[in-house]
């Protein structure tokens, strides 16, 4: 069990997906995704999503990260958010999304 005050050190914030791009140099399939999180400025990530979206299925996509982790090296590139998702059934990657659009960089709670 964790106290809620645990809870609350994890910044977990909706933003919106910018533009997505193929990562071929990733070990496991992936995108390199630009998501806006309003205030918080534009962050970077990859994405082992590429079973269910498309690249022009991302663009305008609300999803939900995890923005106070530090920096991580993927391959050359560096990722700095940790965006949500779910394993299926047939181990595909679901987001997590927000059911209507929101501001950007709003917290979750």
């Amino acid at each position: 069990m964790i106290d809620f005050s645990d809870f609350l050190r994890v910044e977990i914030r909706a933003g919106q997906i910018l533009r997505a791009e193929p990562f071929p140099e990733a070990r496991k399939p992936a995108y390199k995704l630009w998501i806006d999180f309003g205030e918080l400025g534009e962050k970077k990530t990859s994405a082992q999503i590429t079973d269910l979206y498309t690249l022009e299925d991302l663009p305008g996509k609300f999803i939900v990260a995890v923005t106070n982790f530090p920096p991580k090296q993927v391959g050359k590139f560096m990722s700095e958010v940790l965006v949500l998702g779910v394993v299926g059934e047939s181990h595909e990657v679901v987001l997590l999304q927000p059911d209507r659009p929101v501001k950007p960089g709003q917290r979750v709670f």
